[in-house]
């Protein structure tokens, strides 16, 4: 069995935490007291959580955060080739999971220092085993785009996407994020809302897409993971799409809208279903 210490030499990157201290692992536990030199995203949580597990952290403990990931990083390769123990950890959960850190790796790697991984807590996969949705594929979204055009525009590119869908979400938007899902995705969409994952006041909601629009319309708390469902295999064809946004269109709808919403009955993306319904409205044209 490998030590639990972390090695001379080599960069680790430790799951901490994502809301119970006791899901931390004998492998973290060990870097804290250990390591030469620790890069988390905010240090003055890294040193709340080791005086949490009665850990006195005797390296040194740096910033490491997106705003200074390139320049840090070098930082922390030097200290490996110079022999150091070198450890790096987020806030919460797995580093470079929409955390800093895979720049980190990608530097590393370029420069031949070896890099390792203390697993541990992951909310993406708490939230995912918790949903009740399907779980043998899936993929990771993390944070939505927050001005309304550019976040619209990525969930219908997501229109089509059959597997399931796991977001991170701040409580102050959920609400304004799952109208905006029920609208694009279809309201009666199944999801979870997966709220203090691992704290005392854990919560699940399964529920449809818009049953959970409603339910958010007075706000919500604490942090949140929403587990979307992936849509319906369907074989359209688009030449039919186009024909049906056309349809909605001469009846007084943007095409655009039209096409989206075609797109989302149809399993066609919607730049798809809007590219060919312009295109047989140039052919009409032209008969």
């Amino acid at each position: 069995e490998a030590p639990a210490a972390p090695r001379a030499g080599v960069i680790t990157l430790a799951a901490t935490p994502i809301g119970n201290v006791a899901d931390a692992s004998r492998r973290l536990c060990a870097g804290l007291a250990e390591a030469d030199l620790i890069a988390a995203e905010d240090t003055r949580r890294l040193l709340n959580l080791a005086q949490r597990l009665g850990i006195h952290v005797a390296g040194r403990v740096i910033a490491f955060h997106e705003h200074n990931e390139r320049e840090r990083a070098g930082e922390l390769i030097e200290a490996a080739r110079a022999g150091q123990r070198v450890l790096m950890v987020s806030d919460a959960g797995m580093p470079s999971v929409s955390d800093p850190g895979y720049r980190l790796v990608t530097a590393a790697a370029q420069a031949g220092v070896p890099v390792t991984v203390a697993p541990g807590p992951s909310a993406v996969l708490t939230a995912l085993a918790l949903s009740g949705l399907a779980s043998d594929r899936f993929c990771f979204e993390g944070f939505l785009p927050r001005k309304p055009g550019e976040q619209r525009r990525a969930l219908e590119q997501l229109a089509g996407e059959e597997r399931t869908m796991v977001f991170f979400e701040s409580p102050r938007r959920v609400h304004a994020t799952l109208e905006v899902m029920a609208e694009v995705l279809g309201a009666g969409r199944q999801a979870a809302m997966c709220r203090e994952l691992t704290k005392t006041y854990e919560e699940v909601r399964r529920a449809t897409l818009g049953e959970l629009a409603a339910a958010t319309a007075a706000g919500a708390l604490g942090e949140i993971v929403l587990v979307v469902a992936g849509g319906q295999s369907v074989q359209a064809d688009p030449r039919d799409a186009a024909r049906q946004a056309l349809a909605l269109a001469d009846a007084g709808q943007r095409l655009k809208t039209a096409a989206a919403e075609v797109a989302r009955q149809s399993g066609l993306r919607p730049n798809e279903v809007y590219r060919a319904a312009l295109a047989l409205r140039d052919e009409r044209a032209q008969d």
